[in-house]
């Protein structure tokens, strides 16, 4: 979606009306849990096609290829993001445990003699809950999830961590009760007692009856579900134009907005969806929520500057304004974040020696180094921008830091990114995770410096910890992989940097966004608010070459003599699906020496006959067959782990017992308990780009199904590409759709107040 809810035109599969029956392969990409959905679509690169995929890599070689795969269905994508579903599944978590307790205590299933609107709604829920369909298809308007909670990394290093069961607040026996009692006699199932308990909280059953709208605040339920909820208890006085309906169906238009990414709308956009919401008074519905604290109005001063005035003329009219209207939640989140870059802006960095020390050290370091540390010398604040061989740069800055007395610690977006910059700087000694040393860090004398995930960092689990005002016990701090920061994450990190430390967002800007609201890095780099340093360092080789190339639009041929860049052109999703497995097992081991534990596959979607369902099982039977005794899963399977929306770490499973499925993920022990596997773990040997944004691996294979064409875009084919650090192959079916997706396909935009916000506090950089 752009600047309005993309969900609310469409009529949803798995839903009255809906015909649909079958995942299309693009319509499913979550990034961590078991539901999803993909607006990602596929990739081309260079190299001479005609080559059978048992000889690909021996003949094969890096230029653009006109690959002649026919569409092999005519399933529209679906608009919502993989990460728009997976922050459903993860609410709809929570449910799935209250209900499994609920129907233990019944002999009878929920919704056994239900009919109607209310089978369908039921039918709807266990269609997702059972991963038959993905949220999707079920419930293509999910509901946003809480507040996402930073869950500690997997970082005890002697002892398995135990990934964390979302475990509801202990619900009353006697509240589930009076919530299903409501829910029954509105034709709902009482499947969705504990959510509406939980979503409402204490008297939830009266809530539901004075406002039967309020269902709509249950994750999976859409308007006209709610609606029919609201006719079976209201009767006669239901309508169209109750105050109260269009009061909930504009919060719940909101949240789906922040599934998408925006943090506000724009308030036309908002009427017009709520006009195809069939609400006949869209002004009224969002002054009422307006009125009831629900939302709120913010008017930001457009960018276009007042004509100068000739002496004594009149004043002119005020700017032009855009009236947003936006949730409390991330309305609290922007300004936050706009309030504490400012601080780190505008406090004085803290006393670290002479100019001549940062000086110093900037002459011995590389020109793009240099540059970075010279800016960080005299700033609070700096954007470093470039791809993955430019975060040398930020390890330079960190020993240069180290070297100056300062405490300077890097974060990562995810334990396999913390692991790849610890291993790459080794001459630099930053240590990552905990030690002897302390809370984290450097075991001998000086400063504490190391390399952390941001999660860990917030959670306190890693990094240097926090002082005894809480503020990070630290005065420099460089988050990489910058891009993946959404407007709570980054409000959270600036909030606890103590006054006088430094920050530096250092990241690629052309890789997919963030899976929660916001783009954060890129509304600071247009906002100009601060030092902003380029890496002239390019990532080395053929594939980086071409990832370059991807990044400013062109999709260029190049040289490959060491089969770097493989195109395997495929007619259908069979020959997709042979030519990955063949790829993974055979001809990338055999001609390129790289095994297939190092080699990653990637996809557009979960769903359809080449997502990553699909490969993973064809992957599976070929690299390690088994029964898959432990919820699908056998010892030795790779498998992606997503302890939180919008992180995913790979590893592989090693046993199951009574305490759940245990994972090796970066090298670190994990438990999964067994109520949480169905959610938090899938095979890993096939992701999706939203998944694999943030971890590289030796080889990747980008697997571009034909009908995902209408899903491609320029970052998302940049990712996928990325990933590959020595070798990538490219299994090919979009034909042209690849070329023109990297032309003139960007990411789709998002609404935010980052940039207002923070012109009205710092004066523009220039």
């Amino acid at each position: 979606m752009s600047t309005e809810p993309e969900t609310t035109e469409e009529v949803e599969p798995g839903t009255p009306g809906a015909g649909a029956t079958a995942d299309p392969p693009t319509a499913d990409t979550a990034a961590d849990t078991d539901a999803g959905t993909a607006t990602d679509a596929a990739t081309d690169a260079g190299t001479d096609a005609g080559t059978d995929a048992g000889t690909t890599l021996s003949e094969g070689e890096g230029t653009t290829v006109e690959g002649g795969a026919e569409s092999e269905g005519a399933a529209d994508a679906t608009k919502l993001s993989e990460a728009e579903a997976e922050l459903a599944a993860q609410r709809l978590e929570r449910e799935r445990i209250e209900r499994r307790k609920a129907e233990k205590q019944g002999p009878i299933a929920a919704g056994a003699k239900l009919s109607g609107t209310a089978a369908d709604l039921l039918a709807a829920v266990r269609a997702v809950e059972s991963g038959e369909k993905p949220v999707a298809t079920a419930f293509r308007e999910p509901e946003p999830t809480p507040r996402r909670a930073v869950a500690p990394e997997p970082v005890p290093r002697p002892q398995p961590v135990t990934a964390p069961a979302e475990t509801s607040a202990a619900l009353a026996p006697e509240a589930v009760a009076a919530v299903r009692a409501v829910l029954g006699e509105g034709g709902a199932p009482d499947t969705l007692a504990p959510g509406a308990l939980a979503a409402l909280g204490e008297g939830a059953d009266d809530q539901l009856r004075e406002d039967p709208w309020q269902l709509l605040r249950v994750a999976g339920v859409r308007p006209e579900q709610a609606d029919g909820f609201a006719r079976a208890l209201l009767g006669a006085e239901c309508r169209p134009d109750d105050e109260r309906r269009g009061r909930a169906v504009t919060v719940w238009l909101l949240e789906q907005a922040a599934l998408a990414g925006h943090t506000a709308l724009d308030a036309p956009a908002l009427a017009a969806a709520l006009a195809q919401r069939a609400v006949p008074d869209p002004d009224a519905a969002v002054q009422s929520a307006l009125a009831e604290g629900d939302a709120l109005v913010f008017q930001d001063a457009l960018d276009t500057a007042p004509p100068a005035q000739e002496e004594g003329a009149e004043e002119s009219e005020e700017r032009p304004v855009r009236v947003l209207i936006g949730l409390e939640r991330y309305a609290l989140a922007e300004e936050s974040l706009a309030d504490g870059l400012a601080r780190v802006m505008n406090s004085v960095p803290k006393t670290d020696g002479s100019a001549d020390g940062w000086e110093r050290a900037a002459a011995s370091a590389t020109r793009s180094a240099a540059e970075l540390i010279r800016a960080v010398a005299g700033h609070g604040l700096v954007l470093h921008t470039g791809g993955h061989a430019s975060q040398a740069e930020a390890a330079a800055l960190l020993h240069a830091a180290r070297g100056l007395g300062l405490r300077g610690w890097a974060a990562t977006h995810t334990p396999s990114g913390r692991d790849d910059f610890t291993a790459r700087p080794a001459r630099y000694d930053l240590p990552d995770g905990p030690s002897d040393g302390g809370p984290s860090g450097d075991a001998g004398d000086g400063p504490v410096t190391g390399v952390t995930t941001v999660a860990g960092l917030l959670s306190g689990a890693e990094g240097p910890g926090r002082d005894t005002d809480g503020a990070f016990a630290l005065d420099l701090l460089v988050v990489l992989d910058a891009p993946q920061l959404d407007v709570e994450t980054a409000a959270m990190l600036a909030e606890s940097l103590p006054d006088g430390a430094r920050l530096v967002l250092s990241g690629d800007p052309g890789v997919l966004w963030s899976a929660g609201p916001g783009r954060v890095f890129a509304d600071l780099l247009a906002a100009r608010v601060c030092p902003q340093v380029a890496s002239r360092t390019p990532d080395p080789g053929p594939v980086g070459e071409l990832v370059s190339g991807v990044g400013i639009g062109e999709l260029n041929q190049v040289e490959a003599p060491g089969k770097e860049v493989v195109i395997v052109p495929v007619r259908d999703a069979g020959e997709a699906v042979h030519r990955t497995v063949q790829l993974v097992a055979d001809s990338v081991p055999r001609a390129i020496g790289i095994p297939a534990e190092q080699t990653q596959v990637i996809t557009p979607g979960h769903g359809g006959a080449v997502g990553t369902r699909a490969l993973n099982s064809a992957l599976k039977e070929r690299l390690n067959p088994g029964p898959g005794r432990f919820g699908g899963f056998d010892p030795g399977d790779r498998v992606a782990h997503s302890p939180a929306p919008g992180r995913t770490a790979v590893g592989h499973v090693v046993k199951a017992d009574a305490d759940g499925l245990h994972l090796e993920c970066s090298g670190l022990p994990v438990v999964v308990p067994k109520e949480r596997v169905e959610q938090s773990v899938r095979h890993g040997w096939a992701l999706t780009a939203h998944q694999a944004v943030g971890l590289r691996w030796p080889a990747a294979v980008v697997v571009l199904p034909g009908d995902a064409a209408a899903a491609l875009n320029r970052p998302w084919v940049y990712t996928a590409f990325g990933r590959a650090e020595r070798h990538l192959s490219v299994v090919h079916g979009v034909e042209q759709a690849l070329q023109r997706a990297v032309a003139e396909v960007p990411q789709k935009p998002r609404t935010t107040r980052l940039p207002a916000l923070l012109k009205a506090q710092v004066p523009a950089a220039g």
